[in-house]
C-alpha cells in the first residue's frame, strides 16, 4: 500500500512541478495553439505540449519508487513486467503525438504508427479473449485487439475539444480501472494505474477551464493507448464470462463519441479524420451549456458508466445483461436528444426504404388504372374503375357526372367535418368531384392519380356527348368545406 501511495504522490508532484516549466518553454519556443475563431475559441495562444509532463511523471514515479528502495520494492519489481512489456508501444504512441504537436503529421501517418504500436502490444502478449458471451480464437482476438487499441487511442484524441474534457474523462476511466484492479487483487495493474491517476489529477489543475496548457496529441494519444491496453488486461483477469464488456462500459463515452463522429462523417461523405462541430460536447454547448457545465456533465456520465462497469465486472453476471441493455437504451436516448441531423435524415431514408414495396404496389396499381380507364368505352365502365380505385389514393367520397349519368360513392359512413374537395370540369355538363379529410396527409402518388383522371376523362366526356359543339378546357378547383 505504501508503494502505491509513493507512486501516486510522486507522479502528482512531478506533474505539478513540470507542467508550469513546459508551459513557459512552449510559449518561448512558439509551440502554442493559435485561436482561429472557427474551431479554437480561446482568447490567446495556449501551449499544446502538456503530454510531455504527463509522460515524464508516469515513468519518473516508477524510478523514484525503485530508488527509494522501500520494503515493498521487491514486490513492485516482481509486478513491473506489465509496464516493461508495454513501454515500447506506449513510447511510440507518445512520440507520434509529440511530432504531431510540434511539426504536424498527416492522419495516415499517425494512424500507421498507432497500428504498429498496437501490433507491438499484441506481440508482447496483450490480447482480447472475448466480448460478452462470445469467446474469440486467437486468429480473431489479434485483429480485434489491434482495432480496440487504435480505437481507444483515437477516442481520447477526438474527445479533447474542451478545456479539461479529455483529462477529466481519462482520470475517471483510470480511477475506475484502478478500483477494479484493487477489488480483483491485481497488484500489477494497480501499480500500472496509480501513477497515471496522479499525473492526470495534477495536470487537471492546469487544464480545467480556463486552461493554461493543452494536453495535445502527445497526451491524449498516450493516455488513450494506455487505457486501451490496461482495459484488455482488466478483461483478461475478469471473473465473469462477459470479459471485455466491463472495460468497454468504462470507456463508453469517448468510444461512443468517436463512433458517432465516424458514422456522421460517413453518412455525409466527409473524410473520417476531418474536424467538425458535431461531437457530444459541441452539441451540449449548442443546447445552452457553458463549457464548464458541459464538461462536468460528461464527467458525471462517465462516472456513472464506470460504476456500472464495476458492478458488471464483480457481480458475476447477476446484472450483466441488464446493465448492457440499460447502457444501449441510454446511449440511444442520449443521441436522440442531441438531435443529430445526419441520423434524422438517415432514419427518414430507412422509413422510405421500408415503404418501398408499398410505393411500388401503388405505382403498378396506378398504371393498371390508367390503362383500364383509357380503354373504357362507356360511362359505367369508367365509374367502375374509379370507384374501385379512388379510396387507395386517400379519398373518401366521389361524385361523377358523365355521359348524362350521375354516380356517387362514400367509403366512410361517419361525418367528416373538414374535407378537401377537388372538382374536375370535364365538359360543360360533366364533372368529377373527389374529397379527402383535410387533416390527413395524402399519398405521395396522389398528384399523378389526379392528373390521370383529368387527362383521360376529359376527352371521353366529349365523346360521350356528341351533340356538344363547344369543347371545354379541363379545369381544377379546390374547395374547403
Amino acid at each position: 500500500m505504501y508503494s502505491l501511495l509513493v507512486l501516486f504522490v510522486s507522479s502528482l508532484c512531478v506533474v505539478l512541478v513540470l507542467t508550469p516549466l513546459f508551459r513557459g518553454l512552449a510559449i518561448r519556443w512558439g509551440f502554442v495553439d493559435q485561436p482561429d475563431l472557427v474551431r479554437k475559441f480561446h482568447k490567446s495562444p495556449i501551449p499544446r505540449i502538456g503530454g510531455i509532463p504527463i509522460f515524464i511523471a508516469y515513468l519518473a514515479s516508477f524510478a523514484i519508487l525503485l530508488f527509494l528502495n522501500l520494503q515493498g520494492s521487491h514486490t513492485v519489481r516482481g509486478h513491473l513486467g506489465i509496464v516493461k512489456s508495454l513501454c515500447p508501444a506506449a513510447i511510440l504512441v507518445f512520440l507520434t503525438g509529440l511530432l504531431d504537436d510540434l511539426i504536424g503529421l498527416k492522419p495516415w501517418q499517425k494512424l500507421g504508427a498507432q497500428f504498429v504500436a498496437a501490433g507491438i502490444a499484441v506481440w508482447s502478449g496483450l490480447q482480447i479473449n472475448g466480448v460478452a458471451w462470445h469467446q474469440f480464437p486467437s486468429w480473431i482476438g489479434i485483429p480485434v485487439t489491434i482495432i480496440w487499441l487504435v480505437g481507444c487511442t483515437n477516442a481520447f484524441n477526438l474527445i479533447d475539444g474542451l478545456d479539461g474534457l479529455a483529462t477529466g474523462v481519462g482520470l475517471v476511466a483510470t480511477t475506475i480501472t484502478l478500483i477494479a484492479a484493487l477489488l480483483d487483487h491485481n497488484i500489477g495493474m494497480a501499480f500500472a494505474m496509480v501513477p497515471l491517476v496522479g499525473a492526470l489529477l495534477g495536470f487537471l489543475r492546469f487544464n480545467f477551464n480556463p486552461a493554461s496548457i493543452f494536453m495535445g496529441d502527445s497526451g491524449s494519444l498516450f493516455i488513450g493507448f494506455l487505457l486501451g491496453c490496461y482495459s484488455v488486461l482488466w478483461s483478461q483477469k475478469s471473473a465473469t464470462i462477459l470479459g471485455m464488456t466491463a472495460p468497454l462500459i468504462a470507456l463508453s463515452i469517448p468510444l461512443l463519441d468517436t463512433s458517432v463522429a465516424i458514422l456522421r462523417r460517413f453518412l455525409r461523405g466527409h473524410p473520417i479524420f476531418s474536424a467538425d462541430h458535431g461531437h457530444i460536447h459541441h452539441k451540449l454547448l449548442a443546447r445552452g451549456f457553458t463549457p464548464r457545465r458541459a464538461v462536468v456533465l460528461i464527467y458525471m456520465v462517465c462516472g456513472l458508466c464506470g460504476a456500472l462497469s464495476l458492478l458488471q465486472s464483480f457481480e458475476h453476471e447477476r446484472f450483466g445483461g441488464l446493465i448492457l441493455i440499460l447502457l444501449c437504451v441510454g446511449a440511444c436516448i442520449g443521441i436522440q436528444h442531441l438531435e443529430y441531423a445526419e441520423f434524422e435524415a438517415a432514419h427518414r431514408l430507412i422509413r422510405l426504404g421500408a415503404a418501398f414495396r408499398h410505393h411500388l404496389n401503388a405505382e403498378m396499381e396506378l398504371r393498371t388504372f390508367q390503362n383500364g380507364l383509357a380503354a373504357a368505352a362507356t360511362a359505367d365502365r369508367c365509374w367502375e374503375l374509379i370507384q374501385h380505385t379512388y379510396c387507395r389514393f386517400g379519398y373518401h367520397e366521389i361524385r361523377l357526372e358523365l355521359g348524362g349519368q350521375l354516380f356517387t360513392h362514400k367509403s366512410k359512413t361517419n361525418h367528416i367535418s373538414k374535407t378537401c374537395t377537388l372538382r374536375f370540369a370535364l365538359s360543360e355538363n360533366d364533372y368529377l368531384s373527389i374529397s379527402r379529410e383535410f387533416n390527413t396527409e395524402p399519398p405521395s402518388i396522389v398528384a399523378r392519380f389526379n392528373h390521370a383522371v383529368g387527362v383521360i376523362l376529359g376527352p371521353k366526356a366529349h365523346q360521350m356527348r356528341p351533340a356538344e359543339s363547344a369543347r371545354q378546357t379541363i379545369g381544377v378547383a379546390v374547395e374547403h368545406a
